[in-house]
């Protein structure tokens, strides 16, 4: 005899299939049913990230956080050379280094030229920078690359060589700037110092500052201008458009992210100058050529006042984060606009 075979019933046509659904609870391997093996986060894993943050934070910390906690706690102290031997312990002073370095007609002063001094390079390391990178659009490979080259020359030069080429540049009796503007008819500045007056010698300096800072905004407004789609910029000259108007309505609304990024970190930086002033001026700015790095430096280590430094300094850091300030919230706004 054949064996017999149960064989499954058969469902009518109009009734479905049965559904079995799979398991609910957790798979003894711990991955998700029906993901792709995807494992659940676990708490642990979330702190992988700060975990590898923790060294770099730790340098920080080390490098930056006791400085700047150091300098509050001698701003609102009494700190000069009888606490820094030890004779004497710190005595609390509350706020009268703010109140006497506010009240100060100088520290004003110092302000406002900083400031000046800080706009002036911003504005001429923009242009500049930005007229080398519109240049460097315009001019074959291999001049593109020898002004690279050049530009790269420049801002890896050390700062204590710069200064010294620009001190001899700029020499009462040998420097090569008056020889060349004497060649000029009518111009005569054979023996003049430049330094002689305030204005003139910051005036230097600025140039001293800009020549170091205009390669990295030049290459970096470079690369931006690759990100100008060139569609853009033909349907503008289509529509009339002249080549300040190309570059004015397309060309800076593009770039302006890149702009504001390095015109902050440009007044950051050159509100910070103090190696080339104070090597310029041989390690004793006079009066006129105080910036506030400068005249906090004068006010520690010169008058041995080291509270008033720290508190100047403390300030100029104040003034700085309201810079930064400025700059997040106008790139919140770029964003918002995106």
């Amino acid at each position: 005899m054949k064996p017999t075979t149960t064989l499954p019933t058969a469902t009518t046509a109009g009734d479905p299939p049965t559904r079995h659904d799979p398991p609910t609870g957790p798979s003894p391997s711990g991955t998700r049913p029906g993901g792709n093996g995807g494992r659940r986060r676990t708490p642990a894993g979330a702190g992988v990230p700060w975990l590898l943050l923790a060294p770099c934070l730790a340098v920080l910390a080390l490098v930056l956080g006791y400085p700047l906690t150091r300098l509050v706690t001698l701003s609102f102290q009494k700190f000069g050379q009888p606490q820094l031997w030890g004779f004497q312990a710190p005595e609390s002073a509350g706020l009268d280094n703010f109140t006497a370095v506010l009240g100060d007609g100088e520290f004003w002063a110092v302000v406002l030229r900083t400031i000046v001094f800080a706009a002036g390079a911003v504005i001429l390391t923009m242009v500049l920078g930005m007229l080398i990178a519109l240049l460097q659009q315009r001019v074959s490979g291999w001049v593109k690359t020898l002004i690279n080259i050049a530009l790269v020359a420049s801002w890896g030069m050390p700062i204590l060589v710069a200064v010294t080429i620009f001190k001899w540049m700029f020499d009462t009796d040998y420097g090569v700037l008056n020889w060349v503007l004497s060649r000029i008819p009518g111009v005569d500045l054979i023996g003049h110092n430049w330094f002689a007056s305030g204005p003139q010698g910051l005036a230097v300096i600025m140039l001293l500052v800009v020549w170091g800072a205009v390669p990295f905004v030049a290459i970096t407004l470079s690369a931006g201008l690759t990100q100008v789609p060139a569609e853009l910029e033909e349907a503008a000259r289509l529509d009339g458009a002249s080549a300040w108007g190309v570059f004015r309505h397309v060309t800076v609304p593009i770039l302006k992210p890149v702009i504001v990024m390095l015109a902050t970190l440009s007044v950051i930086w050159d509100m910070g100058v103090f190696p080339q002033v104070f090597v310029m001026r041989n390690g004793h700015p006079e009066a006129e050529f105080q910036l506030l790095t400068t005249y906090s430096y004068d006010k520690a280590f010169v008058v041995n006042d080291y509270s008033q430094g720290s508190a100047i300094a403390l300030l100029t850091v104040l003034l700085l984060l309201g810079v930064i300030a400025v700059y997040m919230r106008q790139m919140l706004k770029i964003g918002e606009v995106e």
